[in-house]
């Protein structure tokens, strides 16, 4: 256990650095508060989204640390997280720079909110490995694996998605930049682009999602899409 929590120490610092970077650098001050509220309740929630798994579920934990485009088979999901991630890069940048030059200023309120979009969405995170000890984070097939259809599945069929749409999109808000949503609509088409092409591959490699998919109608956001 000491071990463990000294790994957790280790990541959050390394977390709390280059968050620093990506956001104090491009707005050229320490004087943002909202950049360090967002690093707290971020790299809060991600810790204890790792302690959790590495606690209950260390070989998703792993399996978690497949992230990226080089991790990923298809073409289409390279395309996809390449996207992804270039985008929350920017969102970040942008939104540091945005308060540097007051492009789009948020109000104490919203930006409050943001954060508990962050948080909430990364929370929605770990209700998702609660049900589900085969969501990586790359689009694969492991062996063993069924369809999950209890907890949010019984609801949509992406929550672990959910999740992330709701923190993405409260990045922004928490970071003083309204302007920022316009990235995460501009990218969002990736974003669906990779849920479909995941849905493929889970009818083709899955037994059961098919049918699955039949039960639970919605994807996203239920009786919408």
């Amino acid at each position: 256990m000491g071990k463990l929590i000294i790994q957790t120490l280790i990541t959050f610092l390394i977390g709390v650095i280059a968050l620093g970077a990506l956001l104090f650098l491009p707005a050229g001050t320490l004087n943002y508060w909202q950049a360090w509220v967002f690093i707290i309740v971020f790299m809060v929630s991600v810790s204890a989204i790792g302690l959790y798994l590495a606690i209950k579920n260390p070989a998703l934990l792993e399996r978690r640390k497949k992230f990226g485009p080089t991790k990923e088979q298809s073409p289409v999901q390279k395309i996809a997280i390449s996207i992804g991630v270039l985008a929350l890069l920017g969102v970040l940048i942008f939104s540091a720079l945005s308060h540097r030059f007051l492009w789009s200023p948020v109000p104490t309120c919203i930006s409050i909110a943001g954060d508990v979009l962050v948080a909430l969405g990364l929370y929605i995170n770990i209700l998702v490995f609660k049900e589900n000890s085969y969501g990586g984070a790359s689009i694969e097939t492991v062996e063993g694996q069924r369809v999950i259809s209890t907890g949010l599945y019984a609801f949509v069929r992406h929550p672990m998605y959910v999740g992330v749409l709701i923190m993405i999109i409260g990045i922004p808000l928490a970071l003083d930049a309204w302007w920022g949503l316009v990235i995460i609509a501009v990218s969002f088409p990736a974003f669906i682009w990779r849920i479909l092409d995941e849905e493929k591959f889970l009818k083709k490699d899955l037994p059961g999602y098919s049918e699955y998919t039949q039960k639970v109608r919605y994807r996203l956001i239920p009786y919408i899409w």
